[in-house]
């Protein structure tokens, strides 16, 4: 990697400009060194600008550095439940992460010490839907096939609120951004906004005439996006519960559906095999991004909204351009269905879990596979970064979690 720094300095009353290079730079160079090298044949670098200069080259040297692809190891395995997992999520800062299972729980885990926290017990049934506040992480949602959904502190393990109102299983949940309301999905069709601070029910959003069994909240938080089993995804203005438009085109039931970054986009998955794009203000269709062979299983932006990943059961997993909508990478190597994709918090990187107990890191922009997580004994459904993106959890059928570093 060819890199280097400019110097400007001024001579006879103009300014003039020159160049180092610094071809030797690698992320193991002792920096000063290589400054006081530099500086002998170069008498611009005074000893009063030594200092900035140092820095700037130490700066050069992490941005190296962040380019050599991390390679992850396994960290922890942990026999989290006694019987099969449902869901794995993290705190912001990855210091934290809950797993739900059949076993009608929710526990709470130190990350760095693998120690068990708490086990956030109450419901009667399978505990299926679990997230954080995010980025708040003071507070956990459970949303069960008992029909209701809990509020738990993340400090105390103490349960806040329980929400009752479905009339069926609670299969997907979401706190928006800002941590004052909690969205829930449920078989009985409809979705509901529940208030966390006087803990009572907002909004039924009545519209689909299926299971809701995604849904996701913009990052401004006035726009909420449900996915259906009945084909369509609805936008809603948070405010007032109005429907404010339906996004019809897909043929067969949705997957998941999310907003990009900058609220402008939303991408949609579908059991049709394929994925669409949409005008996420106006709920017109942009594009239709085919060439999966068989269901779409999951769907994710990158954080900066350039970038599209799609999962499928199909084995493959593929990387669309959200502009020019081609596809720039596909991602081949697993044996099985692909059921989760995300990319890491940089965006350069991609990880996917399969059915056929592995997970894998890809490079986003080639869709070379850079690393293949195995040792779980079944198939692994879940699978997350945390915020620094230094640290992947899986989660398997074979009821453990792994900590990769």
């Amino acid at each position: 990697m060819g890199s280097g720094i400019i110097l400007e300095y001024i001579e006879g009353g103009e300014s003039k400009t020159r160049s180092i290079d610094l071809l030797d730079l690698r992320p193991d160079t002792d920096v000063t060194a290589l400054v006081e090298e530099i500086q002998k044949r170069e008498p611009l670098i005074t000893a009063s600008c030594l200092e900035h200069v140092i820095h700037l080259v130490q700066r050069l040297q992490e941005k190296l550095g962040e380019n050599q692809n991390h390679k992850f190891s396994l960290f922890k395995v942990l026999r989290t439940h006694v019987l099969p997992l449902t869901n794995v999520a993290f705190n912001k800062s990855g210091s934290r992460f809950i797993t739900g299972s059949y076993d009608r729980t929710c526990k709470l885990w130190d990350t760095a010490s693998g120690e068990e926290l708490h086990s956030l017990e109450g419901h009667r049934n399978v505990v299926y839907a679990i997230a954080f506040n995010n980025p708040y992480g003071d507070k956990i949602a459970t949303g069960s096939f008992d029909k209701t959904c809990k509020v738990w502190s993340t400090e105390t393990g103490k349960c806040y609120h329980t929400f009752r109102g479905h009339s069926a299983e609670i299969v997907c949940l979401s706190f928006n951004p800002q941590s004052t309301l909690l969205a829930t999905g449920s078989m009985d069709t409809t979705a509901k906004l529940w208030d966390l601070e006087k803990g009572e029910e907002v909004a039924t959003l009545n519209g689909h005439s299926a299971e809701i069994i995604a849904l996701s909240f913009n990052t401004t938080g006035d726009r909420i996006i449900t996915g259906s089993f009945d084909h369509t995804v609805a936008v809603w203005d948070v405010g007032t519960g109005r429907l404010l438009h339906t996004l019809i085109g897909h043929r067969g039931e949705i997957s998941s559906a999310q907003f990009n970054w900058d609220c402008s986009l939303i991408v949609t998955g579908s059991m049709d095999k394929t994925c669409m794009l949409w005008d996420a203000v106006t709920g017109t269709h942009i594009a239709t991004l085919a060439g999966h062979s068989k269901e779409v299983l999951d769907v994710c932006f990158d954080y900066a909204g350039q970038r599209i990943a799609t999962a499928s059961a199909d084995g493959s997993a593929r990387v669309y351009n959200a502009g020019t909508k081609q596809c720039i990478a596909k991602l081949e190597g697993h044996e099985d269905e692909i059921s989760k994709v995300c990319f890491n918090p940089k965006g350069n990187c991609i990880l996917t879990a399969s059915s056929d107990k592995t997970a894998r890191l890809w490079d986003a922009a080639t869709g070379h596979c850079l690393q293949v997580l195995e040792g779980h004994a079944d198939e692994i459904f879940s699978c997350a970064f945390n915020y620094k993106g230094d640290t992947i959890i899986t989660g398997s059928k074979d009821n453990s979690c792994r900590i990769w570093h």
